[in-house]
């Protein structure tokens, strides 16, 4: 007889369910999340135990590590197939959802979620403090943007060097509201020189990184676009084909199908990582319109723009880098967009951008 076990993984605790192959229910019980005291529960079935199921999560990473290191067959399961599976139970408790982990595991309806290597996972880590601390920064002008309106202050067009000293000689006849604003003024001080630091570092980082060099060829893709895709994919060989890239990072049209009368294609997913998809948008936004040399990919997206519309062609053609970034990881080659241009233009581009990225790392 063989066993498979359900986890349903929280922040203290973790319900435990085994089942045996034919379904019956031999163990439910509930452990603290720790990974000893888990293989404890499992460990009068590890001899029989054929896979050990738990959802994908913020603990994943470092529990699926763990579980694996004490020998035993776990498994990480995909969010999305986890709940379509279960979404029919009348009641949702811990218990029922390691109960449903288990015969999920028992039939072995399931698709495995990757996890990444633990370098990914710190890349990864200072993209999403350097993000953070971006939005904090743009939170705060906008407060104070927005706070002044009420005396009938509007900062309008401001750049961002000049922004502390208009906004300093707009509230300095009001000793009041001059305290007040100096407060959220140094505190974005600090956000800025901080997210400095983070930035400088992802550049140093992507300028190291023999893939993200080659990838940062493509016109419109700079450091953060090429480190977020590099750490999101982790590992290319676990795609078959290059296009799949472009459906997981939700680029692709979702459909609803069902008889011969509908067939609805709508716009698209947005499965997957909202943070790559994001970069990738935004260097296809670049190629198109900040771009002024000439590329295949650009020529095909302005051609497209004009027949549908800007957004759709900068969908498009995010879509396309997607996939063109993986096929050059996977093969190693390099990008050529202007299969006609010699290679002084090509040197040139890459010399301009390089002089760019030395510019930001100073």
């Amino acid at each position: 007889m063989e066993y498979f076990a359900g986890l349903d993984v929280s922040i203290d605790e973790t319900s435990v369910c085994v089942v045996s192959d034919a379904g019956e229910v031999v163990l439910e019980t509930s452990v603290a999340t720790d990974p000893a005291e888990i293989g404890d529960a499992l460990r009068r079935y590890a001899d029989r135990l054929r896979r050990v199921g738990h959802e994908a999560g913020s603990l994943s990473p470092w529990l699926h590590g763990e579980l694996a290191a004490l020998g035993l067959p776990v498994t990480c399961l995909e969010t999305r197939h986890v709940r379509a599976a279960m979404s029919a139970q009348r009641n949702k408790t811990d218990a029922n959802d390691a109960l449903g982990i288990a015969h999920i595991m028992r039939t072995g309806w399931f698709r495995q979620a990757h996890i990444k290597s633990e370098e990914c996972y710190r890349m990864r880590l200072l993209l999403v403090q350097r993000r953070s601390l971006k939005r904090k920064f743009l939170d705060l002008e906008n407060t104070i943007r927005h706070s002044l309106k009420v005396f009938g202050i509007r900062l309008g067009k401001v750049g961002r060097g000049g922004f502390e000293q208009t906004v300093r000689g707009a509230v300095a006849a009001d000793p009041l509201v001059r305290d007040l604003i100096d407060c959220t003024l140094r505190a974005r001080e600090a956000l800025w020189i901080e997210y400095l630091a983070l930035n400088k570092l992802v550049v140093e980082i992507a300028m190291r990184d023999e893939v993200c060099r080659r990838l940062m060829a493509i016109p419109g893709v700079g450091p953060v676009t090429a480190l977020s895709f590099k750490t999101a994919i982790d590992d290319p060989r676990r795609f078959r084909r290059s296009r799949d890239v472009a459906a997981y990072f939700g680029l692709t049209s979702k459909r609803w199908q069902s008889g011969s009368t509908i067939d609805v294609q709508g716009r698209i997913s947005k499965a997957g990582d909202a943070e790559v998809r994001r970069a990738l948008y935004e260097a296809a936004s670049a190629m198109l319109t900040r771009f002024k040399g000439s590329d295949t990919i650009k020529t095909w997206g302005l051609q497209l723009a004009k027949t549908k519309c800007h957004a759709k062609a900068r969908v498009a053609v995010a879509r396309k880098l997607a996939t063109v970034m993986h096929a050059m990881w996977t093969d190693g080659t390099f990008y050529i967009g202007n299969p006609d241009a010699s290679q002084a233009d090509v040197a040139a581009s890459w010399a301009a951008k390089e002089k760019r990225l030395s510019y930001a790392r100073s």
